[in-house]
């Protein structure tokens, strides 16, 4: 009966359908992909706007003209030689690099255990992670300065920002722990079966199927190490020798404040290094901040 009624359609009939289809599935081609380019354009835009800057001379980028009349890439070996703005920049690594390191290395332990570890008090624990991530950092800025200043005397340089990373992140944890709920437990049972210990599995096993998590729990903290403000402005601002990009950037501004291209060609050269490593690093970080959901 299906078949007889199908082929009852007349041909002119059905060809019809098809080509209003055919419409309906450009038009919609086209209005999704305009909406894309225009969302493009519209976080674009700023991005070109500053490097338009950037390369404009001292007296143009004061004007309202938006294209440069001379390109002067000179502007950013100006910056380049700013004193003291290599100093930032080598801070800026070190901390970003060390909080990163010791994060992944205090946070996948813990992560590991509250994921496929059986005792009591698991899910207390995990409350306790959670709860932490609730805290604002403002809330134990004095009681942490007054340790560091007090008893250890390290105010001054970035040791009280990265020292605490040693210890753990709430938010890694938690971004860790999810993604390790979705391995299956099998294979952590033929690594026991075979010999292998806790710490073991965790390195032959674990790790490399967790690779997109760690990805994306790595450029997490890197980022934040990277634009961190608030922290070298609390323990580092007596000493210059121990800024970061971020807050050198904000004293460069101060002494540049009518130099707008100057401004600009060091706001690009401090976000390029983000920019460049999240480019290359899209694929893994959104395939783990993706597959960290799937199972809770």
């Amino acid at each position: 009966m299906t078949t007889t009624s199908a082929l009852s359609v007349p041909l002119p009939a059905r060809s019809a359908q098809a080509r209003v289809a055919r419409r309906k599935a450009v038009l919609s081609w086209v209005g999704i992909h305009s909406l894309a380019i225009a969302a493009a354009l519209f976080f674009l835009l700023p991005f070109v706007f500053v490097f338009l800057t950037s390369v404009m001379s001292d007296r143009q980028a004061l004007t309202s003209q938006l294209w440069p009349a001379e390109w002067h890439w000179g502007n950013y070996a100006r910056v380049w030689h700013t004193p003291g703005f290599l100093t930032w920049w080598r801070n800026t690594l070190l901390y970003a690099a060390a909080g990163t390191a010791l994060t992944l290395l205090s946070s996948l332990p813990v992560a590991y255990a509250l994921a496929k570890f059986r005792f009591r008090g698991r899910n207390t624990a995990l409350m306790a992670v959670i709860s932490m991530m609730m805290l604002p950092p403002q809330v134990t800025v004095i009681p942490m300065y007054l340790v560091w200043a007090k008893q250890f005397h390290l105010t001054g340089t970035l040791w009280p920002l990265i020292i605490p990373m040693a210890f753990g992140d709430a938010f890694s944890i938690f971004l860790l722990r999810q993604f390790l709920m979705t391995i299956p437990g099998e294979y952590l049972e033929a690594a026991r079966m075979d010999g292998c210990g806790e710490l073991r599995t965790l390195l032959k096993v674990v790790l490399p199927m967790a690779r997109p998590a760690i990805a994306a729990v790595a450029l997490f903290q890197f980022f934040y190490c990277w634009n961190d403000y608030f922290g070298p402005q609390i323990y580092a601002s007596e000493n210059p020798g121990a800024w970061t990009l971020s807050y050198g950037l904000e004293s460069f501004k101060g002494a540049h404040h009518t130099d707008w291209n100057l401004t600009m060609a060091a706001t690009l050269l401090v976000m390029a290094p983000v920019i460049t490593i999240f480019f290359f690093a899209q694929k893994a970080f959104i395939e783990g901040v993706t597959l960290t959901g799937v199972k809770g």
